[in-house]
């Protein structure tokens, strides 16, 4: 569905404790996926906002479950995976996103997923956010996170518009 991302109403979660966790490979990428994520935070009210780095994208999910046993309320992890001549490619890839997938139903936490998964890096530009780019996974994974944090809250009777 790229490029046709749906329109989501930011609510008010001020208060609400975020760790957006980003992979170093590729970090002009990754720093314009952080910008966008930090965005999408800032329009939901929330203040209590860290970054943190990790090697690569493999130790995205491990570094998400840290944060969200630690306190946090989501955790936003992004990346980038780049193709290359290996099936190195299809393992990370895997790896990455069933590991995202089981922490977050293990510890019922939302977690973003804004790790991008290319054949090369015109690709990862054109989805960063970054100048010249054409979506912005980095505010979209944000996005997606926060909205299931206000449908968790809402269910569970704080009600959040």
């Amino acid at each position: 569905m790229s490029g046709n991302s749906p329109e989501i109403k930011v609510s008010d979660l001020s208060g609400a404790r975020v760790r957006i966790i980003s992979a170093r490979w590729h970090r002009e990428i990754c720093e314009q996926l952080v910008i966008g994520a930090k965005r999408a935070i800032t329009e939901s009210k929330i203040k209590n906002v860290t970054v943190h780095e990790v090697p690569g994208s493999f130790e995205l999910p491990l570094a998400a479950k840290f944060a969200l046993q630690n306190g946090a309320d989501i955790a936003v992890v992004l990346g980038v995976v780049l193709k290359g001549e290996t099936p190195h490619f299809d393992y990370v890839c895997k790896g990455v996103t069933d590991g995202v997938m089981q922490v977050s139903l293990e510890l019922g936490k939302p977690i973003g997923f804004g790790v991008l998964m290319v054949e090369n890096i015109e690709q990862a530009i054109a989805r960063s956010g970054g100048p010249g780019s054409k979506e912005d996974k980095g505010y979209d994974s944000a996005i997606a996170a926060l909205e299931l944090l206000r449908l968790q809250r809402h269910l569970d009777g704080r009600f959040v518009p």
